[in-house]
């Protein structure tokens, strides 16, 4: 705590100067993206400060950039929560270049995160040391708890001194980071002597979703400019988000529903803005997404560059402003009764951005506010277009069309036209007006805020059958009830195909043959139904009935008793059938033997009930035999967990038992050190067989013996001596260097016993022959017939060798048995 806490007092707090300059509050309502309509001359333009952390430079803030998306980036971090890697970040800053090990406190590191002593214990920590990327030792506190923390980030340790790699950081890139993150999301600390580190820009953001914006808010900073502003994602995003959230979101790695929850949060705090570039038409443009605090460390002011405009009135109040319009307006007094109830509604305006909508024209909400009459005539946004009140030639034909592009719009606009008020004159409230007071009065009765306007719109139905082939063969027979899904129900039918297609593949020896037969099936189940036409709910026909598999016997490949693979009926069922069948007609019989009298409905309600006794008997059978099945397998798993409890028992005691010749406990039976004696001791003999093999004479024991101790000492001698000048006085080591010397000692010996037999009369007559054989077969082949030559004599010397040592073996075992020698030859 005393080295951060100096660490974090030698620091002024960075924000100082960018709060005493603040460009105000934000308006008391906003648009759905939530743009703040805030002057542009928001103030002075503070000075830009010295050292300040977030006045990083081109190179500094591309070298920081880097090095957190590579640590974000690392394999071990994928899937993991944001609270894990933001607490690699924060390991990561206060790493020590010279040891790499962070010392820190669970609370203190739950601290920078945002987050409680517990969760970080319980749910961070044990995901970083899961991870792989930091290693992670803990001291126990009083209550058992995970108290103190000993990290070291190991890509970042394994990368020092690596040249060119990004997280070979020198001590000023450590430094550099350390001051950005305590400036960013510092907790701030109460020195002893009463001083007192504030906390960071973001640092008093505690609680669920804490470590998200801490780290959504670092990337925004490392990404913004020297005026703050942050460069955008490209592409197509999503129009009702928009772009500032999907830049947010795809820093994050997360949905863009994500994004923009975290960019509201982070809005609400006055840490970044989304403001709409004015144009020379007056007309809104592009949304610029703008750090602040980043703009007020360069002493510059990234709101009066983007020229924001007030939203709040129009810049001509004698035309009608399209963003205006759609926006806030000034109340006034009306001279009528106003269209709309008086309660205010706590919400956001549903205002796209002009740079993601293919329409020119401003999507007016269904309800709106008073709107002051204009120096025109009354006020309404049809007036001056002629007497048909029709809309004018010069308006842009998209303006018919609604938001996906679909059915046009404009059809049923003329009537009302022209026998109605325009727009924006209503007398009466429609059924689309009072479902929006129902929704908005709502909304200010629970006290949670909703957009006014439309609702968000559902997933866009796709045309026509999905592009896939198979899919489209599968779905050819329901190609009706497929267009009448909404998009989420396509999605779902269509996941539900694309499983049943690759289940039915499986069962057949042609797997290509899957799409039609599942096509097959949804044609006979809408037979069954009568047509299309019948099915009134298209969704949970097709999931529950139409893709369903209906098995009429215990076979998988049987469908309504029809085989999957064969096409033909299934026999399984004909089996079945014929058993039942078979088992009435002799109950039938029984009954007619022992009751000959009955009539036809006695006797039909004697046979029912029969039958209904039989058919319970052979359920209690069958539940005896599950019973007796699953007894079984519980007897099974009992045993194999008995046989594995005495197996990890006698590896315990195995593992336990003393070494049999030094008797050092706990060495499995054989410590290392007598290990590699034995190892030694079996090398060398290996060595002296190899030498005795091709020297002695196999038939004479004496000379077999007495070569034998002669070679064995003098091998011994070359071992010791070879070991005294390598290794040292340790005894494991000079056992293992024993065990080395030996290998290279067997393998010489076995080189040149090979060497020596390759020059042997047998070797030599067993080379010509093959060479004569060969030039024989092929008379000019010459270097044919001595390559064949050279294999043969290498593959007689192995033989040789190999008989030799089986005779030595078998003449010592003679000689250890006691028996007489036995000439051999």
């Amino acid at each position: 705590m005393s080295a951060v806490a100096a660490s974090a007092a030698a620091l002024d707090h960075p924000f100082d100067d960018f709060f005493d300059n603040s460009v105000g509050e934000a308006p008391a309502e906003c648009s759905r993206r939530r743009l703040r309509s805030v002057p542009a001359a928001a103030g002075p333009v503070p000075e830009p400060a010295a050292g300040h952390p977030l006045s990083l430079g081109r190179d500094a803030r591309a070298r920081l950039g880097g090095v957190v998306r590579t640590l974000l980036n690392l394999d071990g971090l994928d899937g993991t929560p944001d609270a894990v890697r933001l607490a690699v970040l924060v390991l990561a800053s206060r790493t020590p270049s010279e040891t790499g090990v962070v010392e820190i406190r669970t609370s203190e590191l739950g601290r920078w995160l945002g987050l409680s002593a517990s969760y970080t214990a319980s749910n961070v920590v044990p995901v970083l040391r899961r991870s792989g990327v930091v290693s992670v030792e803990t001291a126990e506190g009083a209550y058992g708890q995970d108290d103190g923390l000993k990290c070291k980030v190991l890509p970042l340790w394994a990368a020092q001194d690596v040249v060119g790699h990004p997280l070979n950081l020198a001590k000023k890139d450590y430094a550099t980071l350390w001051r950005l993150l305590q400036a960013m999301m510092g907790p701030g600390w109460t020195h002893r002597d009463g001083s007192v580190t504030p906390a960071g820009l973001i640092g008093t953001r505690t609680s669920r979703g804490a470590a998200t914006d801490r780290l959504a808010l670092l990337l925004l900073v490392l990404e913004a400019r020297e005026n703050g502003w942050v460069r955008q994602c490209g592409g197509t995003v999503d129009t009702k988000r928009g772009r500032a959230a999907a830049t947010v979101a795809r820093l994050l790695g997360g949905k863009a529903s994500t994004g923009e929850r975290v960019l509201e949060r982070l809005e609400d705090r006055g840490l970044v803005q989304r403001v709409r570039v004015a144009t020379a038409s007056g007309l809104a443009h592009r949304t610029r997404l703008i750090v602040p605090a980043v703009a007020a460390a360069h002493g510059k002011c990234g709101a009066a560059d983007a020229r924001r405009e007030d939203r709040a009135t129009a810049p001509d109040p004698d035309f009608s402003d399209p963003d205006v319009a759609a926006g806030d307006s000034e109340p006034s007094e009306p001279d009528a009764e106003p269209q709309v109830n008086g309660a205010s509604v706590a919400g956001e305006a549903d205002v796209p951005d002009p740079a993601l909508t293919a329409a020119l024209h401003t999507i007016h909400p269904p309800v709106v506010t008073p709107v002051s009459s204009l120096a025109l005539s009354c006020g309404c946004s049809g007036e001056g277009r002629g007497a048909e009140g029709h809309r004018p030639e010069c308006a842009c034909a998209r303006e018919d069309q609604v938001a996906d592009g679909g059915t046009d719009v404009a059809e049923s606009a003329p009537p009302v036209a022209e026998r109605g008020p325009l727009r924006g004159e209503k007398p009466k409230k429609s059924s689309v007006d009072e479902q929006g007071g129902q929704r908005a009065a709502g909304a200010v009765a629970s006290g949670q805020p909703k957009a006014v306007g439309w609702e968000k719109a559902p997933q866009q139905r796709r045309v026509g059958l999905p592009p896939d082939l198979g899919l489209r063969v599968a779905l050819g027979p329901v190609a009706g009830l497929w267009e009448r899904l909404s998009g989420w129900q396509q999605d779902q039918v269509e996941a539900a195909v694309k499983a049943e297609v690759k289940r039915l593949a499986g069962m057949l020896e042609r797997p290509d043959m899957a799409p039609q037969l599942l096509a097959d099936r949804l044609k006979d189940r809408l037979e069954e139904t009568g047509g299309e036409a019948l099915v009134d709910r298209p969704f949970p026909w097709l999931i529950r009935r139409g893709l369903v598999q209906r098995q009429a016997c215990s076979d998988r490949r049987c469908d309504d008793g029809i085989r999957l693979d064969t096409g033909g009926e299934c026999e399984n069922c004909n089996n079945v059938l014929h058993l039942r069948r078979a088992r009435r007609a002799k109950i039938a019989a029984e009954v007619d033997q022992e009751l000959p009298g009955l009539g036809g409905r006695d006797r039909r309600q004697v046979l029912e009930e029969r039958l209904r006794e039989h058919t319970q008997r052979e359920a209690e059978q069958a539940d005896a035999r599950h019973d007796q099945a699953v007894a079984e397998v519980e007897m099974r798993r009992a045993a194999a967990a008995r046989r594995r409890a005495t197996e990890e028992a006698a590896a315990l005691e195995r593992r336990a038992a003393a070494c049999v010749e030094c008797g050092l406990p706990g060495a499995a039976g054989l410590c290392p050190e007598c290990t590699y004696r034995r190892r030694t001791d079996a090398l060398v003999q290996e060595a002296v067989d190899l030498a005795v093999a091709v020297r002695a004479d196999l038939d004479d024991p004496a000379q077999i013996a007495a070569l034998s101790e002669r070679c064995e000492a003098d091998t011994r001698a070359l071992l010791d001596d070879v070991c005294r000048r390598q290794a040292a006085t340790d005894q494991g080591l000079l056992a293992f260097t024993a065990r080395e010397v030996a290998e290279r000692i067997r393998d010489e010996r076995r080189a040149s016993a090979h060497s020596r037999l390759l020059r042997s009369e047998e070797v030599e007559a067993e080379a010509e022959a093959v060479y004569d054989t060969v030039l024989r077969r092929r008379p000019r082949g010459h270097q044919a017939a001595e390559e064949a030559a050279e294999e043969a004599r290498r593959r007689t010397a192995h033989y040789l060798l190999e008989r030799n040592l089986g005779l030595l073996r078998a003449q010592r075992a003679r000689m250890q048995a006691g028996r007489a020698p036995k000439r051999v030859g």
